[in-house]
C-alpha cells in the first residue's frame, strides 16, 4: 500500500498567506503616507474630530462642543483654514448638537427651548456663510486652478519643511479640496436643513419653507 500526499492545497495556503501578508505591507505603507501627506499643523485637528461620533452616539454633548471648540482654536491658528470648509462643518455640527438636545423635551424646561434654538441659529448661519463663500472661490475650479490660488496662502508656514514635503502637503490639500467641491453643496444642505429646523421651531414657517426648498434645490 501507498502513502500519497496532496502537496497543491498546502502551496495554495502559502501562497495565499504570503499573499495577505504583502497586502498588509502594502497597506501599511500606503495609510503611513498617507498620514503623513496631511498637513501638520493641523494633523492633531483630524485626529481630534475622529471621536466625535462616538461622542454623538453617546449624546455626550460637553464632550462635543469641548471637542469642535479644541478643533476649531487648532484651525484658526493657520490663515488658510481659519475660513475653510472644515470649520464649517464645526459650526454645523454645534448647530446639530443644540438640536439634538431641544429634541430631548423631558431634560428641559419649556423655557429653555427658545435660548436653545437661539444657541443652534447663530453656528448654523455661520456655516452656511462659510460654505458658500468657500463654493463660490473654489465650486468650479479644477485641480490646477485651486493650486494656483492656494500654493501661496497654503505654504506660508511651511518654511521648517524641505521642498519635497511641502509638494506633498499641498498636493494632498488640493486632492482633498477638488473632492471637497462636490461633498461641501452637500454640507451646505445639511446647513439649510438644520436652519429650516430651527425656524420651523420658532414657528417661522414662511422661513422655513425658503430655507428647506434651498436644501432640495441643492
Amino acid at each position: 500500500m501507498f502513502l500519497t500526499t496532496n502537496k497543491t492545497p498546502r502551496a495554495l495556503i502559502i501562497s495565499m498567506i504570503a499573499l495577505v501578508f504583502t497586502a498588509l505591507i502594502i497597506a501599511y505603507f500606503y495609510y503611513n503616507d498617507l498620514n503623513n501627506s496631511v498637513d501638520p499643523r493641523i494633523r492633531n485637528a483630524r485626529k481630534l474630530y475622529e471621536k466625535y461620533n462616538e461622542f454623538a452616539q453617546l449624546s455626550q454633548y460637553d464632550s462635543i462642543f469641548w471637542l469642535m471648540d479644541t478643533v476649531e482654536n487648532i484651525y484658526s491658528t493657520t490663515d488658510h483654514y481659519r475660513d475653510s470648509y472644515e470649520v464649517g462643518v464645526l459650526y454645523n455640527n454645534r448647530a446639530a448638537a443644540y438640536l439634538s438636545i431641544f429634541l430631548q423635551p423631558d431634560k428641559f424646561y419649556v423655557e429653555d427651548s427658545i435660548a436653545l434654538l437661539k444657541k443652534a441659529e447663530s453656528p448654523v448661519k455661520k456655516s452656511i456663510h462659510l460654505y458658500t463663500n468657500w463654493l463660490n472661490k473654489y465650486g468650479d475650479a479644477d485641480e490646477a486652478q485651486i493650486r494656483r490660488l492656494i500654493k501661496e496662502d497654503f505654504t506660508r508656514g511651511l518654511e521648517d519643511y524641505d521642498d519635497r514635503r511641502i509638494d506633498k502637503f499641498l498636493d494632498r490639500r488640493i486632492e482633498e479640496m477638488n473632492e471637497a467641491r462636490v461633498e461641501n453643496k452637500r454640507r451646505l444642505s445639511v446647513s439649510y436643513t438644520n436652519l429650516g429646523t430651527i425656524k420651523r421651531h420658532l414657528e417661522k414657517m414662511d422661513s422655513a419653507a425658503i430655507f428647506y426648498k434651498k436644501a432640495m434645490d441643492l
